[in-house]
């Protein structure tokens, strides 16, 4: 194991373990439901509902994966700097737990919402992350 990038790893673990926690409680939110179908969900849910809300969380995480998973594998293969790109990967990591927990606990059509603004951390983390990319690669 690169020592260097321990931090990085510790917090991709984060992100991908929890990815597969949403995965979990999206499906048995779902599976819980009566007559309810492997693979779909109901057009007339919405936030109101958590089925709904698990889901899209989890959605919204797997829309952001391959980008994240992708810049921090290329900014480690690249040398980014060690600590700088572990403490981004950190801080996106966080900030999609927050998200995840402010989506499942707030029913709201509102937007932005709070989930809205650790949505937005994330996003700028990983403008960042990239950022770190493009330095050690030129």
């Amino acid at each position: 194991m690169n020592y260097d990038y321990s931090v990085t790893f510790i917090g991709f673990f984060i992100a991908l373990l929890t990815l597969f926690v949403q995965s979990i409680i999206a499906a048995g939110s779902k599976a819980k439901q009566p007559g309810a179908v492997p693979g779909k969900i109901s057009d007339e849910l919405s936030h109101d509902s958590f089925v709904f809300r698990a889901h899209r969380t989890f959605m919204n995480s797997l829309e952001n994966m391959p980008l994240f998973i992708g810049s921090v594998f290329l900014g480690i293969f690249a040398g980014a700097h060690p600590r700088w790109l572990g403490v981004a990967v950190m801080v996106y990591a966080f900030a999609r737990i927050v998200h995840m927990i402010l989506y499942y606990a707030i029913a709201t059509e509102k937007n932005p919402s709070p989930r809205s603004y650790f949505f937005g951390i994330a996003l700028l983390t990983q403008i960042g992350i990239l950022g770190l990319v493009g330095t050690a690669l030129v």
